[in-house]
């Protein structure tokens, strides 16, 4: 027996932190998981601690300090080999539940649609450095682009958040066909948080309520 993977995606203003801090508060004492069973909260990039330094590199908005596409690509996977590897992997063995904000279908959305980096070049360097993880259930928090940057117009955007409206439409429709392709539950992110929040619960208890909690 393994423990259950929960991913949110979706472009950045979202509202994936909140979510996963409102979740996270109440899935412990939602009756889904085994009493003994931990959840670990955790983010891609920067769920390791080597995570945390390859985060300051990706996301450093010095403009010298810029990578390469393919560079930014090897970038994440680094850091999401090692997330899988030190977090991950032995959180689920142990029966306990990991909730991610991103995993693998960002750097499928973002690089691939976004950079216009190879798709099959990405899937084939994710399906080594998952290491046959995948998640049990991934939720798209849906918003369009405009409201996104709407969203984040106070806030100090780092390197990704900076690329302008075109690059962000380009990974909101990768967002879209993928969660179409793998079939995501979509939630339009653009209602109230806890309207958001409680459509997530319902989904979970939809999901999971035939789990043996004991």
């Amino acid at each position: 027996m393994k423990g259950k993977f929960i991913v949110i995606e979706g472009i950045d203003g979202c509202g994936k932190t909140t979510q996963i801090d409102a979740i996270s508060k109440w899935l412990p004492k939602s009756g889904l998981m085994k009493k003994d069973s931990q959840l670990i909260k955790t983010r891609e990039p920067g769920g390791s601690l080597l995570g945390k330094k390859l985060r300051s590199l990706i996301l450093d908005n010095n403009t010298n300090n810029k990578p390469t596409s393919l560079a930014e690509l090897l970038l994440y996977s680094a850091d999401r080999a090692e997330h899988v590897s030190k977090i991950i992997s032995p959180a689920l063995k142990k029966e306990n539940w990991v909730i991610s904000d991103r995993f693998s279908d960002s750097t499928l959305a973002y690089q691939g649609y976004g950079r216009n980096i190879n798709l099959e070049t990405i899937k084939n360097i994710e399906s080594i450095v998952c290491q046959g993880e995948s998640p049990d259930l991934t939720i798209f928090l849906e918003i369009s682009p405009e409201e996104s940057i709407l969203r984040r117009k106070h806030e100090i955007p780092d390197r990704m958040e900076s690329e302008g409206i075109e690059f962000l439409e380009k990974v909101n429709e990768g967002f879209k066909l993928i969660a179409k392709e793998k079939n995501w539950v979509i939630i339009s992110a653009s209602q109230n948080i806890k309207t958001i929040s409680n459509q997530i619960k319902e989904v979970l208890l939809q999901k999971f309520s035939n789990i043996k909690n004991v």
